[in-house]
């Protein structure tokens, strides 16, 4: 093969491709295969053993992380939240609604009153799905409840008159 010290890695691809993609695989390739640091002992010796797994030269700590870096984009996001505690409100609107789903509505009806009658209503999951089925058909789906209305209760009045010439 010839000399490869301008397209570097990329050399192995020839003419193929393109020059941006070639450049863009030669980036990611370096990204890979160089040393990153350790999780566990700090040292800059980790390295890529197949995709997504990684080794510690020095410490010789395993771990899997992303398929061409240890830390990808969103894992760093995950851990700046969890280091901010960003995701505590979150968390106490989840264990409420697994208390109340834990209770089941068999024992909500034995204190007499279900959630329907204590003003709660619908869950705001259920709010949700229909203010967004609502948002994207609109006028569709206001069409299709009419007509389904219409369908349930025929009467002469709602029942469509024939077009064209009436001869009587």
């Amino acid at each position: 093969m010839g000399e490869t010290r301008k397209v570097k890695h990329a050399g192995r691809f020839g003419a193929r491709y393109g020059k941006g993609i070639r450049d863009r695989v030669v980036e990611i390739e370096k990204k890979q295969r160089s040393f990153h640091p350790c999780p566990s002992c700090g040292f800059e010796r980790v390295k890529r053993i197949s995709t997504g797994l990684y080794e510690c030269r020095k410490c010789g700590y395993k771990f899997a992380g992303g398929a061409y870096t240890p830390s990808t984009m969103s894992g760093r996001i995950v851990r700046k939240m969890v280091s901010q505690r960003k995701f505590l409100p979150m968390a106490k609107e989840l264990i409420e609604a697994r208390e109340e789903n834990a209770k089941g509505p068999g024992k909500e009806k034995a204190k007499g009153k279900s959630i329907k009658e204590e003003g709660k209503g619908k869950g705001k999951a259920k709010e949700k799905k229909e203010r967004k089925a609502k948002g994207k058909k609109g006028k569709e789906a206001e069409k299709q409840a009419k007509q389904e209305e219409e369908a349930k209760s025929p009467g002469p009045e709602h029942a469509p008159q024939p077009r064209g010439e009436d001869k009587g």
